[in-house]
């Protein structure tokens, strides 16, 4: 074969930009593509040439082949590297591409079509000698009798799991024979959606244990390599949220049977490229997460493809694993560098999320309005988005990955935490909060964690926990005084004096915020000592004494409480406001001290959470519903989300119907009590 000149690649967002700088550092030219609501992300500007797909669902972009390959013609590419997700381990795709005279960058449609089927793979790792957990595929069984009769037969609990796909889609637990006819339709129909194959089975369900990987890298002369093990373990909704490398768990003896294993597996499909061979590692410590691992581990999947978590292999190896993949493509022998790669130090990686775990996961959208990341020695930062880009509802809401390395796990988690922390994510929600208090929690630190983790610990209570105590207080206050300053200088007298001045005694400011749903009262008082302030919650009512106000903003608030200085950076937009200090960042929305008419949606009403497609309606007018029963399941970012009745009562409107797309607030439905009257507003 010969060298790759203008590599294409099928895909968006970091992943796309991850693969723009290898290819420019080994000389190669780049085509990116992108939807109409990918137009002003990073990656179309920062490839050599980019090609516009119309539309804006994957179905309508990433996912159509046609399209694809006529961008690789129009635009002379002789390869194509499809990056992860997508079509990226669909064989037609990679069978296309050979058939229109392109290089592609990964192994061949037949080894992909091998592991692609996770039924056929168990099947194929069971003769090669790997051990593989019982499962059960369920295409064809539509009765609930039949349904129960398989996960019985596989044992309770079990996952039902897409058979095409991966990243956590078309994935749920079910854990009584009552949960599994809902949970098989809802899995399908995800897996639909994201993999265009609906295809799903069932797999017993491990409680206690650990999500460890093997990366492999082969190449077309035979050569195969396992380049060490990923601990994968702290996930939510099984998708995978931190990594590192190498895992706590793993010692030498198991490291290098589960490598073998791993090379066995790839040796089986005379596997080409890179690629990840999934593994649970059954633990003793049950539900505690605190056990010492068995050494007994179960070939879960083998994803045909380059992984999300490829950075933290490439901090402690020292590889490039794009340059690799681009390298056996065109024939290429494993480099020496490659065959004799070893582990040196540790790496941490954090999938930062547009999405409030607080409120079951909820996605989020809008504009970005300050991301920005420290510049840390150590630190990676791989992004799909910048300050001002639009987040929408159409993908996957990962925003970014943030890598640290250090000489040792300790190390390389604090490096992870200020780097988390020093952060500016304004504009939208993150998980930011929640993968601090994950990397701060005692059972992290000590390396005692599973696949459990975020079930035995809520993530509001995880938050919570690691707030500074002082963090709303103080935040809020400055909250109170930036808008205070910014209704001065937009003010058309006296717009140049200092903040409070009055020429006559006024009553207390009071400024009430949300933080997290929750309400908070800011209780300013000018007087000629100095600031009164008082700031009340749900925990009480927390004076603030001794404060002077060095800077009252509106963009930065400089204050002294009781002999220690805190600098507040403020961002003042449309109501919301994002803070940021040493104390860490919060999110507060200014509530308006008089409504707009009109502006409260009718009590009882169910109203969207987020923008998205309405996949489902589960009931009819007139139906009389129990508290927590689903009524319509929402899409969005690839994900369905529930909307449940808040409570005993009857459907008294129905303005929700499948097919449709809605916005955020939109009303779905109104739940009314037996007797006629309302319930309180609901967003899902």
């Amino acid at each position: 074969m010969t060298a790759v000149k203008t590599l294409l690649i099928a895909n968006r967002g970091e992943i796309a930009r991850r693969i723009i700088r290898t290819a420019r550092a080994m000389g190669i030219r780049t085509v990116a593509l992108y939807s109409d609501a990918d137009r002003d992300l990073p990656h179309p500007s920062e490839a050599d040439l980019a090609v516009h797909l119309p539309g804006t669902s994957p179905a309508q972009t990433y996912l159509r082949t046609d399209l694809i390959l006529d961008a690789a013609r129009r635009t002379g590419a002789d390869a194509v590297h499809p990056g992860y997700g997508f079509l990226s381990e669909n064989a037609d795709f990679a069978q296309a591409c050979l058939d229109a005279g392109l290089t592609f960058v990964g192994p061949s449609p037949d080894a992909i079509e091998r592991m692609g089927s996770k039924i056929a793979s168990k099947e194929l790792m069971r003769h090669a000698g790997v051990p593989v957990l019982p499962s059960y595929e369920v295409t064809g069984l539509e009765t609930d009798s039949a349904l129960t009769e398989a996960a019985t037969g596989v044992g309770f609990p079990v996952l039902v799991k897409a058979s095409a796909g991966g990243g956590g889609r078309g994935m749920r637990i079910v854990r009584e024979p009552a949960q599994l006819a809902d949970a098989v339709a809802g899995a399908r129909r995800e897996a639909e959606s994201a993999f265009g194959d609906g295809t799903v089975f069932l797999e017993r369900y491990v409680e206690s244990s650990r999500h460890v990987e093997v990366q492999v890298l082969g190449d077309t002369h035979g050569g195969v390599v396992g380049l060490f093990e990923r601990e994968c373990s702290i996930q939510r909704r099984h998708q995978k949220i931190i990594e590192e490398a190498p895992s706590p768990a793993v010692d030498a003896d198991l490291r290098k049977r589960m490598i073998d294993a791993a090379v066995a597996a790839a040796e089986a499909i005379s596997y080409v490229g890179a690629g990840t061979v999934e593994f649970l590692l059954e633990e003793t410590g049950g539900s505690s997460g605190g056990g010492a691992p068995r050494g007994e581990f179960f070939f879960l999947e083998m994803n045909t493809r380059l992984q999300v978590e490829h950075p933290v292999t490439e901090m402690v190896t020292g590889l490039d694993l794009v340059r690799a993949q681009l390298s056996v493509a065109t024939g290429t022998p494993l480099s020496a560098a490659v065959r004799d790669a070893g582990i040196t130090g540790h790496a941490v990686e954090a999938r930062v999320y547009a999405e409030d775990p607080a409120a079951g996961w909820l996605p989020s959208t809008g504009t970005l309005t300050r991301f920005e990341f420290p510049a840390i020695d150590g630190v990676r930062v791989d992004a799909g988005y910048r300050s001002g880009s639009v987040v929408s509802p159409h993908y996957d809401p990962m925003l970014a990955k943030v890598i640290a390395y250090g000489q040792d796990r300790a190390e390389a988690t604090r490096l992870l935490v200020a780097a988390l922390r020093g952060a500016r994510l304004h504009g939208l929600t993150t998980n930011r909060d929640l993968l601090v208090a994950i990397l701060t929690h005692p059972e992290f630190e000590s390396g005692a964690t599973d696949t459990g983790f975020l079930e035995r610990h809520e993530p509001a209570g995880l938050e919570q926990g690691s707030r500074h105590p002082d963090l709303v207080a103080v935040h809020a206050c400055a909250a109170a005084l930036a808008l205070l300053a910014e209704q001065r200088v937009a003010a058309p007298v006296a717009r140049h004096a200092s903040l409070g001045w009055s020429n006559a005694p006024l009553p207390p400011f009071r400024q009430t915020f949300t933080v997290g749903g929750e309400p908070v009262t800011v209780s300013l008082r000018f007087a000629r000592t100095g600031v009164e302030v008082t700031v009340a919650d749900a925990a009480g009512e927390t004076a603030l004494d001794g404060l002077t106000v060095l800077n009252g903003g509106p963009g930065l608030v400089d204050l002294e409480i009781s002999g220690l200085r805190h600098l507040i950076a403020v961002d003042l937009r449309g109501g919301r406001v994002d803070t940021d200090s040493a104390l860490g960042s919060l999110t507060l929305v200014e509530q308006p001290r008089l409504p707009e008419p009109g502006a409260q949606v009718a009590v009882g009403s169910l109203v969207a959470p987020m923008p998205g497609s309405v996949v489902r309606v589960q009931v009819s007018l007139g139906d009389t519903v129990t508290a927590g029963q689903v009524l319509v399941v929402l899409e969005a970012m690839k994900m369905e989300h529930s909307i449940t009745a808040p409570a005993d009562g009857v459907v008294a409107e129905l303005s929700a119907a499948e097919g449709t797309q809605v916005d955020t607030g939109t009303v779905l439905a109104v739940v009314t009590d037996q007797d006629g009257t309302e319930g309180t507003p609901q967003g899902g």
